[in-house]
């Protein structure tokens, strides 16, 4: 089955964060960076990057370039807490997620059936859940592997998306400038350009062995990536400390019945990707509902098995918060031990 990768990158995430904490912020010129003499930006918003200025730009440089420019200092204790709700909206649809960074990850989503398995659409959700819940905006590349995905991420941004299907990857591979692909950098871009090589296109009508004695070992990979191929997996190594499954209704519902036919319907569902995560302890089981006005609650209870009749407590317990309020949407998440330390030292607070 041929992969359904995203790619998704949040848009100028620091200063994202701190423009949507802070309004007076969101319709000036900000950086994110420090303030020593020889100190340089972690990113820029959107109106900054108008002005030339980017990220890793020194102070004096990009206040050069826009005197209004406001630099301010990062708190990476709040993009570490964003990046922890992105990371949760991630697990939601997949299992295999391969992060790069606070604001980016790869997504593998072949084996989702949401959506009637359209990569698309996943990718169009994810986005909608991380503005709904942090009114913050992503972008995302959708493609059959991690090289086109995550140059199709930055097709349509801030706040869009690129799907390249399996049928137009040589299309759109053909045109694509050298730079383009990762490992090549300024330096070597010009030492390509000097032997005529400047596109993709340009590299196809070479050979591996005439590349190999201008990149060496290094030319397998560009000649592969000039024709599009990438077979690399997710390399996922994080340790799993919950799951979750949930829905989002295109209706609201009211109905206690109907709400427990939710919770039937996703219960087979989260079984199959606890059988995916592996051999795991399950320290608890929880449920959420957000309502119609977009409040959210949560119920817990310690549990060392997946019962779907616990669930069904839970839900009961959920619903008495409900005020009148009509139900959005349903989740269903368990939660893990920590296997790096011992029963004592177990946290029973849910992410």
């Amino acid at each position: 089955m041929t992969q359904k990768i995203i790619h998704i990158d949040m848009d100028c995430f620091y200063a994202a964060v701190e423009m949507r904490d802070n309004p007076n912020l969101k319709d000036i010129p900000i950086a994110v960076g420090g303030n020593g003499p020889r100190s340089v930006l972690s990113t820029c918003n959107y109106i900054a990057r108008s002005y030339g200025v980017r990220s890793a730009m020194p102070n004096s440089r990009a206040l050069a370039l826009c005197p209004e420019l406001v630099i301010v200092n990062g708190r990476m204790d709040a993009y570490k807490a964003a990046s922890k709700q992105i990371r949760a909206i991630f697990e939601r649809y997949t299992d295999i997620i391969e992060p790069l960074s606070l604001d980016e990850a790869y997504l593998d989503v072949t084996d989702c059936e949401l959506f009637q398995g359209s990569a698309t659409l996943i990718a169009q959700q994810i986005r909608t859940d991380i503005f709904e819940e942090l009114n913050l905006t992503a972008s995302a590349g959708i493609a059959p592997s991690k090289f086109l995905a995550k140059i199709a991420s930055d097709e349509n941004k801030p706040n869009g998306q690129c799907v390249i299907t399996p049928e137009t990857v040589s299309d759109f591979v053909e045109d694509l400038p050298l730079k383009k692909i990762h490992g090549i950098g300024p330096k070597t871009a010009e030492k390509l350009k000097r032997h005529g090589f400047e596109t993709c296109a340009d590299i196809r009508k070479s050979s591996i062995k005439n590349l190999s004695l201008l990149m060496g070992k290094f030319a397998k990979v560009i000649y592969e990536r000039s024709h599009g191929i990438d077979n690399r997996k997710l390399e996922v190594s994080r340790e799993r400390k919950s799951l979750a499954i949930e829905r989002t209704f295109a209706v609201d519902i009211s109905e206690h019945a109907d709400c427990v036919e939710v919770v039937a319907k996703l219960f087979p569902q989260l079984e199959q990707r606890l059988e995916k995560v592996g051999d795991r302890k399950i320290t608890k089981q929880g449920i959420k509902l957000k309502f119609a006005d977009f409040n959210q609650t949560t119920v817990e209870q310690q549990s060392h098995e997946c019962t779907k009749t616990v669930f069904i407590d839970l839900l009961n317990k959920a619903l008495e918060r409900a005020e009148n309020r009509k139900v959005r949407l349903i989740g269903l998440t368990l939660g893990f031990s920590n296997t790096s330390c011992d029963e004592s030292q177990l946290s029973f607070t849910f992410e």
